[in-house]
């Protein structure tokens, strides 16, 4: 089998984004009706979006993380405490 026989879409990629999304509920009512869902806590939640935030800026939020370490290390003059 070609490289190129291997790239056509199947199962979940062949449908439209509006057919996955149908699907994709019908599972989430499913697990909510069975009781099986996770449900957020609002910290969960707030930790999730934070988490999302640094990965969807490229990486940079572990680079901001650096920073801020070590703006904490140092006093307002520049100095290491």
């Amino acid at each position: 089998m070609t490289t190129e026989q291997r790239k056509e879409r199947r199962g979940f990629a062949s449908m439209s984004p509006e057919k996955q999304r149908e699907i994709a509920s019908k599972g989430g009512r499913a697990a909510h009706e069975k009781g099986t869902a996770h449900e957020w806590t609002a910290a969960e939640a707030r930790n999730a979006g934070r988490k999302g935030g640094q990965v969807s800026r490229g990486g940079r939020g572990r680079l901001l993380a650096a920073a801020e370490a070590a703006a904490q290390a140092t006093d307002s003059g520049g100095r290491a405490k």
